[in-house]
């Protein structure tokens, strides 16, 4: 049995902004920035600890709603089209998990011009001064350059956000903004390395703690984040996930550890935030660099969770589904008994649920492809015959929790989509 345990979640969403800006090279570091530029901010007007925490949480996640790697690029342009799409889809996945409720606002309204005042309200919805103020700390970070002296960007940057003032930006922020940008400390931190470390001594969040409900709750909605990005993938995690907890409560496995893989099921594809959609959706089989860049999401996955030392297990379960028991699986080419079992059970609930979808560049097996599939994979010590056996023996009870679990993400799909439009 194990024991219960509480998780960061100050580490968790860190976990998740640091996964978004593994998509390239040119966003690294940028949702903390937007997040540090925001909070000092916050500070310096007098806002709340609470209202500081929120924007710095708003700032780690305010561009989560761009899935595509053509949409993260796009935004980090100074004036760019449509930017209420993705502060819109932003929104949708964030407001319905409670703790992040008073920050889905911020970032729904976050790309809201000024307009000399007129941008206190938009499409009926009140705007409020939090996302006025994570609208300029995001203009800010991407007005940085990477690899200049940041003190010599200073004054071009204060010069550009200044010109904007009263017409994007809230004067009041940008007074806020210029008398912080004279501050070296200011600018040495947002482009450090270390910027996570300062965040975490920022943050009010240090002691708010995860139960198992809470974060069963959180990790369903990194599995939409995960998921939504693709019409093909829409449904894969939350069916990953049902199928690997009834494997687990067939195996003797107990209600805690049965939660324990669930959330694994729903965070397995975590390192796939830095796989662009285009591949995702790609209707054809990859090129070899395209497979490369596939199978890196593993990798991610496990580097990005394995610093939560609370989710050791779960980030064994989930992030190492795709070894295999002959040594032949990615990316640590763990073989035998040195895989762990909630790690086999979830390599064959994901293997079941792929095979059992539609794909870009395949059509749902049937039943018995499903199964001649697995216990090939089985025979050639891929997956373990113990769970396969366990499936088979329970094929329709499983597959029946299966597709109820994806029948409900599918209707939460098509209400994600709807609320866009």
């Amino acid at each position: 049995m194990i024991s219960a345990q509480k998780v960061p979640l100050f580490d968790l969403v860190m976990c998740l902004s640091s996964t978004m800006d593994l998509i390239d090279p040119a966003l690294v570091n940028h949702h903390k920035r937007v997040a540090y530029i925001a909070s000092n901010i916050g500070s310096q007007m007098g806002l709340s600890i609470d209202q500081q925490n929120d924007l710095l949480i708003a700032g780690a996640l305010h561009d989560i709603g761009a899935l595509s790697l053509t949409d993260k690029l796009a935004a980090l342009q100074f004036d760019f089209k449509n930017p209420q799409e993705h502060a819109e889809i932003g929104y949708q996945l964030l407001h319905n998990f409670e703790p992040f409720a008073k920050i889905a606002v911020l970032v729904r309204y976050h790309h809201v011009d000024w307009n000399e005042g007129t941008g206190t309200d938009f499409k009926g919805g009140r705007v409020p001064i939090g996302s006025s103020i994570l609208h300029l700390a995001d203009r800010v970070a991407i007005l940085i350059k990477d690899g200049q002296e940041i003190l010599s960007q200073v004054k071009s940057i204060r010069d550009q956000v200044e010109e904007q003032s009263n017409k994007m930006f809230m004067p009041q922020i940008v007074k806020t903004f210029v008398e912080l940008s004279d501050k070296e400390y200011f600018w040495f931190d947002a482009v450090s390395q270390n910027i996570g470390e300062t965040l975490r001594k920022r943050a009010g969040l240090g002691a708010t703690q995860l139960d198992m409900k809470s974060l069963l709750d959180l990790s369903s909605l990194f599995r939409r984040i995960i998921d939504f990005r693709s019409r093909f993938t829409a449904t894969h995690s939350s069916g990953v996930a049902a199928t690997a907890e009834a494997l687990a409560r067939l195996m003797g496995f107990s209600e805690r550890e049965c939660l324990m893989i669930k959330v694994a099921g729903y965070l397995h594809d975590l390192g796939k935030l830095a796989v662009p959609a285009e591949i995702l959706e790609k209707p054809a089989q990859l090129a070899e660099d395209e497979m490369f860049v596939m199978k890196r999401h593993t990798f991610l996955s496990y580097r990005t969770l394995e610093c939560i030392s609370e989710l050791n297990i779960i980030n064994d379960w989930g992030s190492l589904h795709h070894e295999r028991l002959d040594g032949s699986g990615y990316p640590f080419h763990i073989k035998g008994s040195d895989i762990p079992m909630g790690s086999r059970i979830m390599a064959v609930a994901d293997v079941f649920t792929a095979l059992s979808e539609d794909r870009p560049y395949r059509k749902a097996m049937n039943h018995d492809r499903v199964l001649l599939i697995l216990q090939e994979m089985s025979a050639n010590q891929a997956l373990d015959s113990d769970v396969v056996t366990m499936l088979k023996l329970h094929f329709d009870d499983i597959n029946s929790i299966r597709m109820a679990a994806q029948a409900t993400s599918i209707e939460e799909y098509r209400r994600f989509l709807q609320a866009q439009n």
